[in-house]
Formats: structure tokens, C-alpha cells, sequence
């Protein structure tokens, strides 16, 4: 009778989901694989809607992969997100070892994380005129402070040098995402048994000791989200190399692999086929490249358990 009674209320449940499931069958499924068509065809122009395939399906593909822009976007994205990715995961992870040290007992926990967290719920674009006035040329705060403290002489234009902006872009990139970060290693130090740490501080360990052996160790799913989402995030750089560099900096300094999508769907000749096909190279770039890290922090002892698992049942079932 129970079951009965959950059964009549479960479709309600399917009913509920119709709006998401039809949001998503319009608004994403459907440009998902349009995209993928319009890779192969030579669809161009706003306001065309008739297109036919390439006699060579992979010409959009070719092209992409023999544009000189293209790597330099690929080059700089990859650049970018290791500049920012590196310091960011050093000063999350010090700063989740700080808040969940419990020996410490500090005050004003919860402000500090919103305070840190806070970076990532402001816009895109109040971000990009922020820092737009910060390191502004020839009068900045920025400039001002490094002049005042003796480091230069003159007032630097950090845009009109490529290292310097893309450095710039992967500080504004860094400050948004580390609270994210922060919060996320948080809740997996959190997440912990005590009992470990415990046994860590009975058998003599530092705490730098528990932090290297005990819970980097126990973060490794978490480390490898972090790793994987924040890749993810980095490869689709968009917002701030679009609105804070002009013209992508120079010698496209800061053109990443979206910007160019942009460019190529959006302006001049409105070339959506080798839009759509630089999209698909990405896909797979980021697939393959999530794949290897998947592989490379899996969870070996975990693995080799299941396997051994599953031989003693192919045994038990054959009689050997």
C-alpha cells in the first residue's frame, strides 16, 4: 500500500521536470548539435539560413587548425589559465588549512570566507572597469603605489606590453575564482573523519606533517575537481580578455581560444562554420585533456581493490 501511494506521487515529480527538460531541449540541446552541423558546411553571413556541406567535411577543421591565430589563442589560454590556476590553488588550499585549523580557533571565520567568495558574484564588467581605473595609464592607483614605493621610476602601461597584460588578465582571473576555490577545499577538509587527524597528532606529526600526508591525500577527488572544473573554466576565458584589453592586447597577447569563437562568428565576415568547428576542436581538446587527468589522479589503491574484487568473483564463478 506504501509503495503504492509513493509510486501516484512520483509523477509528479516527472511533471515538475517538463519545464527544465523542454529549456534544455530548446535553448541547449538543439544549438549543441546545430553547432556541430554548421561545422561541416559553409554557412556564413547573420542573416542566411540555407547552407550546404563542404565537399571536404573537415575543410572548416583544416582551416582552424592551420590559423596562426588560432594556436596563438590556444597558446595564450593555456598560458593565462596556468598563471592564474597556480597561485590560485597555493593561497586556497593555505587559506582552507588556516580556516579548518581547529587549534587555532579563530574569530570571524564565516566573514572572511564571504569577504573572499565575494570576488566571484560581481560582474564581469564592473570587474573590467575596476581594474580598468586600477591600472590605469598614465594615472592609476596601481602606478601610483609602485612609484611612491621606488619599484618604477614612470608610470607603466601594463596593456601596451604582452607579458604584462596577460599577467594582468591572470591576476583578475586569480582574484575572481581563489574564494571559489577556497570554499570548495573547505568543505572537502570538512569532510574528513577527525579520527585521522587525531591519529596524526598521537603519533607526533607537525602540522605541516598532517597537511602533506594526511589531507592533501584524503583532497585527491577534490583536488582533481578543482583541477578539472577550473580547466574547464579557464579554456571558455572570455569576459575579462574581451572587456578589459582592447583588441586582444598587443600581438594578441590576450586573444584566448573564445575570444577568437567571437571573433570569427561576430565579426567581419560572420564565419559561423569555422566558429562552430574551432568549438569542436575545443570540446575535444578539453576532453581528452580532462581524460589524462582522470587517469593520472585516479585513485590507484581504490582500483586495485576492485580489481581484485572482481577476480575472486570471476573465480567463484568458474570453480578455480
Amino acid at each position: 500500500m506504501k509503495t503504492k501511494r509513493v509510486s501516484s506521487y512520483s509523477k509528479y515529480g516527472y511533471i515538475f521536470s517538463i519545464p527544465f527538460v523542454l529549456a534544455f531541449l530548446i535553448f541547449q540541446l538543439y544549438p549543441i548539435f546545430f553547432t556541430i552541423v554548421i561545422g561541416f558546411t559553409d554557412l556564413r553571413g547573420v542573416t542566411t539560413t540555407t547552407f550546404s556541406f563542404l565537399e571536404n567535411p573537415f575543410q572548416n577543421f583544416i582551416d582552424i587548425m592551420n590559423s596562426p591565430t588560432f594556436i596563438t589563442a590556444l597558446k595564450n589560454t593555456f598560458k593565462i589559465w596556468l598563471m592564474n590556476f597556480i597561485p590560485q590553488i597555493v593561497l586556497a588550499l593555505a587559506l582552507a588549512a588556516w580556516f579548518t585549523n581547529s587549534m587555532l580557533n579563530l574569530k570571524g571565520v564565516g566573514f572572511f570566507k564571504v569577504v573572499f567568495y565575494m570576488p566571484n558574484i560581481i560582474t564581469a564588467a564592473s570587474i573590467a572597469i575596476l581594474f580598468s581605473a586600477l591600472f590605469g595609464h598614465p594615472i592609476g592607483p596601481v602606478n601610483d603605489l609602485l612609484m611612491r614605493l621606488g619599484v618604477n621610476d614612470s608610470s607603466v602601461d601594463f596593456l601596451a606590453n604582452g607579458l604584462t597584460a596577460q599577467i594582468s588578465v591572470a591576476f583578475i582571473q586569480f582574484w575572481m575564482w581563489y574564494g571559489v576555490t577556497m570554499i570548495i577545499l573547505i568543505a572537502g577538509i570538512m569532510g574528513i573523519s577527525p579520527s585521522i587527524f587525531e591519529a596524526a597528532a598521537i603519533d607526533g606529526a607537525t602540522p605541516f606533517q598532517t597537511f602533506i600526508f594526511v589531507t592533501l591525500p584524503s583532497l585527491r577527488t577534490i583536488l582533481l575537481y578543482t583541477l578539472v572544473t577550473s580547466f574547464v573554466g579557464g579554456m571558455q576565458m572570455f569576459d575579462i580578455p574581451r572587456l578589459f584589453v582592447v583588441r586582444s592586447g598587443p600581438d594578441n597577447a590576450t586573444l584566448t581560444t573564445s575570444v577568437f569563437i567571437f571573433n570569427q562568428a561576430f565579426s567581419g565576415s560572420y564565419m559561423f562554420n569555422r566558429a562552430a568547428a574551432a568549438s569542436m576542436i575545443m570540446f575535444v581538446i578539453i576532453s581528452v585533456f580532462c581524460g589524462i587527468l582522470f587517469y593520472l589522479l585516479r585513485d590507484k589503491e581504490a582500483e586495485r581493490i576492485k580489481k581484485e574484487r572482481k577476480m575472486r568473483e570471476k573465480a567463484r564463478r568458474t570453480g578455480v
